[in-house]
């Protein structure tokens, strides 16, 4: 049988002096108790929920990162899959993943953490399916159950799935306390707070949404990531750039994560008191297209504003003037550096804006001009450049006199419940990857049930299985590296030929500290987790 028999395999006695070796931490240091001074990290995104299953966002990601275990984990510094609540996991069947949780471990408010806690925890995300949530990463998962209370197991709709296991490391993945959590809706901040079923290297103790979380350190916590080097991190959360700039600027904080603009990376980068510090990139930033509420008379309509929409824009003018370089130019899905990356959209539609080409498209298809854009974007949650950048999408696209460009804001917690409501006919959204695999580029946006909620890949009688979910089936599932590859340059051609997204812009993972904090860079790595864990001065 052809199943990823053995690739998946993690035990703590072999890759436990990986993970020790790859955080630059010796054993010893690794079980002392957390010490040193208090630590305080400033951000500008939000937090949508500190429940899993109400959110899939890089804010409320940051949060759970810190609180939550999950069954396999990247430690800081790795990319390889390690144990977190499980001692192991591994293929017994090419559809039946079985994990085997660690004996004794228990949540911050004295519950046992069982295999059964496990199989509650990713049947709540399904069954819920919260519009925010992260539901779209278990379409493979036919079900989960707890056989005992040490053996949780996974059975999937498609064998050798290549991406599974990380997918348990993903905003899926955090384990919650069935005793306090419910299983047919999202618990709100407070309650989860109140509750403490949290099991991961920290426990959040005084909490305010929307203005600071404090992190107390878990001396319970056993798992991938190191002990809390500092017992207390303060996430203090800003709505405006420029305050958190001058905060780390002047020693208020001691790091800034998200969301710096581009000028102020580049002044800090010339001020001696702070650092700044760059990791690996593959944040994207792009356009969604909801394809029942854009406009045009029909499906072909459509299609010709995208793809006209597509020969209009300037991404160097928007890397360069807007982002001073600190992002750069996409032309696909998937960024350049990942395993499998193209850049169709440069093929089809160059990359400088043809009006040419744009105004055949709309001919070609009956479509008259100017064509009005609803668009809306949003100030908060992509950094304050936002404003900057879209406003010159906004410009370049009416400078083809193709299109007249009504732009609209929203603040992010709204903006997160409306997209989904139809509200908005295109609209911005950045996507921070789960795991480094050019799947998760691919799968969460295009797949059945998908995380952008536009109505694309949608079935029908005509259109059973449409040509994209048969691709995104076969690259998951192919162990063959060479043929995997090739499916995923097809996916990427597909996205270029129908537009259901507009890629835009790539970047790197970007913060800012003071001289005497040490462990920044350790976790600004590609599996893209800020781990407070490594933090200390």
């Amino acid at each position: 049988m052809n199943f990823r028999r053995g690739t998946a395999i993690i035990a703590v006695t072999a890759l436990a002096g990986m993970a020790l070796a790859a955080c630059g931490q010796s054993k010893d240091d690794d079980n002392k108790d957390a010490g040193g001074s208090n630590l305080v990290v400033g951000t500008t995104d939000k937090v949508v929920s500190i429940d899993p299953a109400g959110s899939y966002d890089n804010g409320s990601l940051t949060v759970q990162t810190q609180v939550y275990q999950y069954l396999l984990n990247f430690p800081a510094g790795s990319t390889t899959l390690t144990p977190d609540a499980a001692s192991k996991c591994d293929f017994a069947q090419p559809t039946e993943y079985v994990c085997t949780i660690k004996p004794g471990l228990k949540f911050a408010n004295g519950h046992a953490l069982t295999a059964s806690d496990v199989a509650f925890s990713f049947k709540r995300i399904v069954k819920i399916n919260d519009p925010n949530g992260p539901a779209s990463l278990l379409g493979n998962m036919k079900s989960v159950e707890a056989k005992d209370d040490k053996t949780v197991v996974f059975t999937l709709n498609s064998p050798n799935d290549q991406t599974f296991g990380q997918v348990l490391v993903t905003s899926a993945g955090p384990i919650v306390d069935e005793e306090t959590y419910p299983a047919d809706k999202v618990l709100d901040d407070d309650a989860a707070v109140k509750a403490q079923g949290f099991s991961g290297p920290y426990t959040i103790g005084k909490y305010t949404k929307g203005q600071i979380a404090e992190f107390k350190a878990n001396p319970d916590y056993d798992g991938a990531y190191n002990k809390p080097k500092t017992k207390t991190i303060t996430l203090t959360t800003y709505a405006d750039a420029n305050n958190l700039k001058l905060d780390v600027q002047n020693g208020k904080i001691d790091v800034a994560w998200r969301s710096l603009t581009p000028t102020d990376i580049d002044s800090l980068g010339k001020d001696d008191k702070v650092k700044v510090h760059k990791g690996a990139g593959g944040e994207l930033r792009y356009i969604v297209f909801n394809m029942k509420t854009m406009p045009g008379d029909n499906a072909d309509q459509k299609l010709a504003i995208r793809k006209a929409m597509a020969s209009s824009l300037d991404r160097d003018e928007l890397s360069t003037q807007v982002y001073k370089g600190t992002y750069t130019p996409a032309y696909s899905a998937v960024p350049q550096g990942q395993v499998g990356a193209t850049e169709p959209f440069k093929d089809k539609y160059g990359d400088k804006p043809d009006k040419a080409e744009a105004k055949k498209f709309l001919d070609d298809a009956g479509v008259k001009t100017p064509v009005t854009l609803k668009l809306q974007y949003n100030t908060d949650h992509y950094g304050s450049s936002s404003t900057e950048e879209y406003n010159m999408v906004k410009r370049q696209l009416e400078d083809t006199g193709l299109f007249k460009v009504d732009l609209q804001s929203t603040e992010y917690v709204t903006y997160s419940e409306e997209r989904v409501k139809d509200a908005y006919p295109m609209f911005q959204l950045g996507w921070f990857p789960d795991f480094p695999d050019a799947d998760n580029y691919v799968t969460p946006f295009f797949a059945p049930n998908n995380f952008l909620q536009s109505h694309y890949n949608f079935s029908d009688k005509d259109n059973p299985v449409p040509e994209m979910t048969k691709l995104l089936k076969s690259e998951a599932t192919d162990p063959d590296k060479t043929s995997r590859v090739a499916t995923l340059k097809q996916i990427q051609d597909l996205v270029a030929d129908q537009v259901p997204i507009l890629p835009l812009l790539t970047g790197a993972q970007v913060a800012v500290s003071g001289k005497d904090v040490k462990g920044v860079e350790e976790t600004l790595d590609p599996a893209f987790k800020f781990r407070f864990t490594s933090l200390s001065k």
